[in-house]
């Protein structure tokens, strides 16, 4: 939030080009107010050392150590053939491990007068093996001296900030640059409302970055996150809330649903009655829909929870309203999977303008990338006629060639799949800006949902519809165990006895050609157990039709066959006349087979906790029970099998996908979401900090609600200005 002219002084001018030029390329810090926001990442407390036995290999790390002994070397050498090759070898200490620091040749002359017995330091370099002890070789140094008067400035604090640093840059340089600019901080302006400040008790902003950079005690450092995390927290919440804001002034044509028009026919021939969360979220956006300025929605729900079926019921009543949908899916085998569901869903209401169509039908067009010539016009002439109410697609609906004849909405389905910029396409065809509806299957804790999508209402389905079955989910250790997996392949022809049938997924397709610069190397046993190449589906599939499930009726599916062949595949195991469909994760979203009631993941650990509980979803979709085996090799210890074990133990998704993000961290959420613009936050952890991220969205609201141009708040616009850069700023209009 670079808030001041003398907060967007280049660095260059303040700490020199050539430290200016690292420090823009490796750390992407351009001015001293983006120094200023280099946090440290941890502090050392001034006798409390590193523990060196807890080292990480080929990582570059800071210590602060003392020297225990220091010997130089005389060796000959290429170089040296006489003898006089020189090394310098010093061993540090922390009271606990010790370590080797090594110098060679011209190198040795400052360390050897500088690092004597006794001294203390902080060395900076890559922790490497040598002799079967860990070393330093050249690591970059700063003396810990308590007599010079600028040392006792420098050190004054009992606690040593370790900055994010590069090989390029250590840690103290990052530090001594920031204590080059910190008297800036003085000037920084105060993006929080005085009231909001006083209110929650926090720091001023200058404050509290004098004291992240210099702290003096505990408090003073958890006194500064408290206060940065709200800035971050409020800025992006206020980001939020002006974009809701102007949203609701746009003009967009009400679609209400006609008294006996297609959604009440729909809604006669449904085989079952909806449950309440799906009454209830209909409900919500069938009000959003009748209002004269566009819907911005997220349904997010459980797998399996119907919400396919609640944005149909959103597609016909806007149909009803003489408008049209349309339906954007990441994968053509989705494309092809909803198009069919929706077909089969609506009869003869799909047939409009067809021989033994309702009355009040429509057609339901789907449009592909891979579709042939005269399928392609056909479809756009019903889209531009407007023939066809609903259409379903893939990125070919973006298309500049597509023309609707009136959309009114559209439906994104796996939000997390699509570029923003893809959705802001289909947006502007229409005349007006339509509806949107964006529907994700994963679902998302609360408080990523309000940080990432909190420009969207939020509607939640977490009611299972009545029929469907509970899933029961186990972990095959296959290394320590391996009768649990032929017991697993038993239990899948138990399944195919039973009239049922059976999914097996892998993470590789299996005809990628190897690298022939890999093939040349030897690996040891334990590497080639380690590092093998994941499971593929040609190499499963055949194995399987040879071994366990012979006599069974195998095949594969994954996204690089033709999609007509992928189409027929899908067709034959939907119509049950294929016992076992070994496939890659192009089943993970969608695909319904409710007669399919196991499902077996290979190399299970290669896959996220969301995905395996997205995977698990496509069983247990009819009245037979679902049986999900994750099977893995990876030992009992590992953070591997823990992850299975999470996913084995609950079938809640919203409890999985806070797992998977406590794993993950939120920097791969955000950066999904935020197309590719740098993630702003820098403390604020979106599980952790749930709290914060309420209180400041409620905060949001109330200051865009009384003043949305921020007149009264320059300081809360400058910041604004700066976390919405240009890029962002057209990323959130684009929405």
């Amino acid at each position: 939030m670079d808030l001041v002219p003398a907060l967007e002084e280049p660095l260059k001018k303040v700490l020199g080009p050539p430290t200016a030029k690292v420090m823009a390329e490796h750390l992407g810090l351009h001015t001293v107010g983006d120094l200023l926001h280099h946090y440290p990442r941890r502090y050392e407390e001034r006798g409390q050392l590193t523990h060196l036995a807890d080292l990480p290999m080929d990582e570059h790390v800071t210590v602060v150590a003392m020297v225990a002994d220091a010997r130089l070397h005389s060796f000959a050498s290429a170089k040296s053939p006489r003898g006089k090759g020189q090394r310098l070898e010093v061993t540090i200490t922390d009271g606990h491990g010790r370590l080797q620091l090594v110098f060679f040749g011209n190198g040795v002359h400052k360390p050897h007068k500088e690092l004597l017995p006794g001294t203390r330091a902080m060395f900076a370099g890559k922790v490497s093996v040598f002799n079967r002890r860990l070393q330093l070789a050249h690591p970059a140094y700063e003396l810990l001296r308590g007599d010079t008067e600028e040392a006792v400035e420098t050190w004054a604090g009992a606690l040593i900030p370790l900055y994010p640093a590069t090989a390029k840059l250590e840690s103290w340089k990052i530090g001594k640059a920031v204590q080059t600019v910190l008297p800036s901080a003085q000037e920084a302006v105060d993006p929080l409302p005085e009231s909001l400040r006083a209110g929650r008790g926090l720091v001023s902003l200058p404050e509290a970055l004098l004291k992240i950079h210099r702290p003096h005690t505990k408090a003073d450092i958890d006194a500064a996150r408290t206060r940065l995390k709200w800035d971050e927290a409020f800025v992006l919440q206020v980001a939020l809330a002006r974009r809701r804001h102007a949203d609701a002034q746009l003009p967009a044509v009400p679609r209400r649903p006609a008294a006996d028009g297609l959604l009440s026919a729909f809604d006669d021939r449904l085989p079952f009655t909806l449950t309440d969360g799906q009454r209830k979220v209909s409900a919500e956006i069938f009000d959003d829909l009748a209002t004269d300025h566009p819907m911005h929605r997220l349904l997010q729900g459980e797998v399996g929870s119907g919400k396919t079926l609640v944005a149909l019921r959103a597609m016909l009543t806007v149909v009803d309203a003489g408008g049209q949908a349309a339906l954007l899916a990441p994968t053509e085998v989705l494309a092809q999977q909803h198009h069919r569901s929706v077909v089969e869903m609506m009869g003869e209401l799909a047939e409009g303008g067809m021989l033994g169509g309702a009355d009040r039908a429509t057609k339901v067009v789907l449009l592909t990338g891979s579709m042939g010539a005269a399928a392609r016009r056909q479809a756009l002439l019903d889209l531009v006629t407007g023939e066809a109410g609903i259409v379903i697609g893939t990125h070919a609906l973006i298309e500049d060639k597509v023309r609707f004849h009136d959309l009114g909405l559209v439906v994104v389905d796996e939000q997390h799949r699509f570029g923003v910029e893809q959705r802001d396409a289909l947006r502007g065809k229409g005349t007006q800006p339509p509806h949107l509806l964006v529907m994700t299957a994963t679902p998302i804790p609360r408080t990523v949902a309000m940080t990432v999508f909190g420009d969207l209402e939020t509607s939640v389905l977490d009611q299972l519809p009545a029929g469907r079955s509970p899933i029961a989910s186990h972990v095959v250790p296959a290394a320590d165990k391996p009768h649990f997996l032929a017991r697993a392949w038993e239990r899948v022809r138990e399944e195919v006895a039973n009239g049922h049938q059976a999914y097996v997924v892998c993470p590789r397709i299996g005809d990628e050609e190897d690298d022939p610069k890999k093939a040349g190397r030897k690996k040891s046993p334990e590497d080639e157990a380690e590092k093998r190449p994941p499971l593929a589906v040609l190499d499963v599939a055949d194995h399987l039709a040879e071994g366990p499930l012979h006599g069974l009726t195998v095949e594969v599916l994954h996204g690089r066959m033709h999609p007509d062949d992928k189409d027929a595949v899908m067709r034959r195991f939907a119509a049950g006349d294929t016992d076992v469909l070994v496939a890659t994760t192009v089943i993970e979203v969608g695909v319904n087979v409710p007669n399919a009631t196991a499902m077996v993941i290979m190399d299970a650990d290669r896959f996220g906790v969301s995905q395996l509980h997205q995977l698990r979803g496509r069983v247990g979709r009819g009245s037979a029970p679902g049986l999900c085996l994750l099977v893995t090799e990876m030992p009992e210890a590992s953070p591997a099998r823990q992850r299975l074990g999470a996913v084995a133990a609950t079938l809640d998704g919203f409890e999985l996908s806070r797992i998977d993000l406590e794993q993950r961290r939120e920097g791969d959420v955000l950066g999904q979401a935020q197309s590719g613009a740098r993630s702003s936050l820098r403390v604020l952890a979106v599980i952790e900090d749930e709290e914060v991220i309420e209180q400041a969205r409620e905060e949001a609201v109330a200051v865009v609600e009384a003043d949305p141009d921020l007149t009264a708040h320059p300081g809360l616009r400058t910041a604004l200005d700066a976390l919405v850069d240009e890029e962002r700023e057209q990323y959130l209009e684009k929405g």
